[in-house]
């Protein structure tokens, strides 16, 4: 059992100035939860932090997949509880920052026992979608409602792994799920969400999506395909990466698909924000806040045992 941080949140709302004016305060190390950082060679898209910022702390789980792996949750939890371990015996401080949600509840309070992956059945649930884009999410609606309104109609891997359940176990994917709880705690955590309210975050996410395309978005996918990962690639479908394919295709301007990634990424973050506003324990704080209530929390658990009532 472990002492350890989460700083999750939406996009662009400050999570990573966060985590490293954490990490650099108690001796802390990040590991990262977001799914898409976990892929090499998508750096600009995913908003990774830099070099600089690599080199003030340690930094884990990025960069540990390329963009045509198979990467799912409980890869990633078995990765990360490894991390979150390691760094705790080196007697630093985990921190485990992303915005992916799932991956932080799955890390927080394990898996529930689902069936193994059928290579057979998600082919034919890709060549469905392929042939009809959207009919994985009509379906999903029909088969699990409550599964379907937390994921995107593009979101091709979560609905296939939640119709593959679905369909191999003759239940809902949402109800089992609800029946596991997410109950194999950790450890003792202080679980932080930064959220600069909506319209800073707004104001943020529309500075990003101009900041990413003039930083070499549009080249970042076009290396990506010349390395063989192209655009039919589930990570390569994803926010930033459809609109630039979309402009190294032909089919919008930089301005345009500027103003897509804009829209694209309010909609995620909004869901972001639902997600987490879930989190019971949770403790929201702005990106401008004082911290000494952060700071507070953090010794709290420094001093307690590791298998206290988590905060």
């Amino acid at each position: 059992m472990f002492r350890w941080v989460v700083i999750g949140g939406p996009t662009a709302s400050g999570k990573s100035a966060l985590a490293l004016e954490i990490a650099e305060r108690f001796g802390g190390e990040v590991v990262n939860a977001d799914s898409r950082q976990v892929f090499r060679y998508m750096d600009i898209g995913t908003a990774k932090p830099s070099l600089e910022e690599r080199r003030r702390v340690p930094h884990h789980l990025f960069d540990v997949a390329t963009p045509d792996e198979h990467f799912d949750v409980a890869r990633y939890r078995d990765l990360a509880r490894a991390a979150v371990a390691a760094i705790a015996a080196r007697g630093r401080l985990p921190l485990v920052v992303g915005g992916t949600g799932l991956y932080i509840r799955a890390l927080r309070g394990g898996l529930f026992a689902a069936p193994a992956a059928s290579p057979r059945l998600r082919r034919s649930l890709e060549s469905l979608e392929e042939q009809r884009p959207g009919t994985l999410h009509r379906w999903c609606r029909r088969l699990d409602p409550s599964l379907a309104r937390r994921v995107h109609a593009n979101d091709r891997v979560r609905l296939v792994r939640a119709l593959e359940v679905t369909l191999t176990t003759g239940e809902r994917m949402s109800a089992q799920q609800e029946r596991h709880g997410f109950a194999d705690r950790l450890g003792a955590v202080v679980y932080l969400v930064v959220d600069p309210g909506v319209e800073e975050l707004r104001r943020r996410i529309r500075r990003r999506s101009v900041d990413l395309f003039e930083r070499g978005l549009v080249e970042e996918v076009r290396e990506l395909w010349q390395r063989g990962y192209g655009p039919e690639l589930a990570a390569l479908r994803s926010i930033g990466y459809l609109e630039a394919s979309r402009v190294l295709r032909g089919e919008r301007s930089i301005a345009e698909s500027t103003e897509d990634l804009r829209r694209s990424t309010e909609r995620f973050a909004k869901r972001q924000r639902t997600w987490f506003r879930k989190e019971a324990d949770a403790i929201w704080v702005h990106p401008e806040d004082d911290r000494s209530r952060v700071l507070e929390a953090i010794r709290r658990l420094r001093d307690e045992p590791a298998n206290a009532t988590p905060l």
